[in-house]
């Protein structure tokens, strides 16, 4: 199907006069981004559904999008009036209660780094963990358990590994001097401090399992 078959779909059959394949072109290069109703027609006339056209969701409209819920469906099952909603999602900006977002995170069916991503925290784990790994992580064990609600044992041994993973590679750096050992070293280290929140939850998972 090309851009103007599916253009012409979405107009015949889901009342999107204004579809053009100009239109569909831009949706395929990510210069635009379809709405919650363009991406449920353009996934029915493709054959599939939305959550396979928007690939691992990230955003609280994507993950409802993937979901097949509608933003009245959402604001409903979280308590919240739907203009409030719109806004939170618009500006992808999670402000609900404590209670409003575990029932957000149940509608959504949301993982907990899922949930940690949608509303807004990924920036402020990172800052905990880069604080933790650099200095001394038992420090860090009680603010993260705020943010991430994980067993405190699991969450120290996951935070003594990652210290201990990166002051390795901080030793060797040093031990190294001024080589290309040492420059791929502290290349590693900086790597594992912009990669933190993907290394917290990949040990994580190596940890229950």
């Amino acid at each position: 199907m090309g851009p103007e078959h599916v253009a012409y779909g979405m107009r015949a059959s889901y009342g999107l006069p204004y579809v053009t394949p100009d239109l569909v072109t831009a949706w395929e290069r990510g210069t635009t981004e379809p709405s919650g109703p363009e991406l449920t027609a353009l996934a029915a006339v493709l054959w599939c559904s939305p959550s396979e056209l928007i690939g691992a969701p990230r955003t609280l409209r994507e993950h409802r999008v993937a979901r097949g819920l509608a933003q009245e469906d959402v604001a409903g099952a979280v308590g919240l009036e739907l203009l409030a909603y719109q806004r939170m999602e618009e500006a992808g900006e999670w402000r609900g209660n404590e209670r409003q977002s575990a029932m957000l995170a149940d509608v959504l069916e949301l993982s907990l780094p899922d949930f940690i991503t949608v509303t807004g925290r990924d920036g402020k784990l990172a800052e905990l963990l880069r604080s933790a790994v650099t200095t001394r992580w038992q420090a860090y064990v009680r603010p993260l358990g705020k943010m991430v609600p994980l067993d405190r044992r699991l969450l120290e041994g996951v935070l003594q590994e990652m210290h201990s993973e990166y002051q390795g590679q901080m030793v060797a750096t040093l031990s190294w001097g001024a080589g290309s050992a040492a420059a791929d070293a502290d290349d590693s280290g900086r790597d594992f401090l912009d990669r933190i929140v993907d290394h917290f939850w990949s040990t994580i998972q190596r940890s229950t399992y």
